[in-house]
């Protein structure tokens, strides 16, 4: 379990290297029922997507990946350790991305969250983001599948 002690002016954003990826991945192990793969997160880093971590000398308390292209991106994970959820971190760790995908020509970002996520939907719609699609079937769930909302919002953030 990670220590809760500190705020958030404790960490810090920087980019994802390889040597973080075990931690990475056992924070998304923590946060999730179907966590990434080391492997997953190697090819990310490889295609040169943004990947970010928030993070102090002894742990990294989020991450995310966000491909840039054309002008759009795409929010591909955003994680917060649980002991950490709550506490702002993925909104400034997701409004990072946002920023540095804009820096890179990006005027639109869209992602996808699990229909049932509704912190999620909270964050992303307080940043501005809206329904566009519905994605059926999308992620693997307990039983079966769920499906995900496709959201969108325009860049700049304000």
């Amino acid at each position: 379990m990670l220590s809760q002690s500190g705020n958030q002016s404790n960490f810090f954003a920087r980019n994802m290297r390889y040597s973080d990826l075990d931690l990475v991945v056992k924070n998304e192990a923590a946060a999730y029922q179907h966590p990434w793969t080391k492997r997953i997160f190697i090819d990310c880093l490889r295609a040169g997507y943004q990947c970010w971590v928030l993070a102090n000398k002894q742990k990294i308390v989020a991450h995310g990946v966000m491909s840039v292209a054309i002008g759009e991106c795409h929010l591909l994970t955003l994680c917060v350790h649980p002991d950490f959820q709550r506490q702002g971190y993925g909104r400034k760790i997701f409004g990072l991305l946002l920023g540095q995908a804009y820096k890179f020509d990006a005027a639109e970002c869209f992602l996808e969250v699990r229909v049932g996520n509704d912190s999620a939907i909270a964050l992303y719609r307080s940043m501005g983001f809206a329904v566009v699609g519905e994605r059926k079937n999308y992620y693997p769930g307990k039983e079966g599948r769920q499906d995900a909302l496709i959201m969108a919002r325009a860049l700049p953030l304000p």
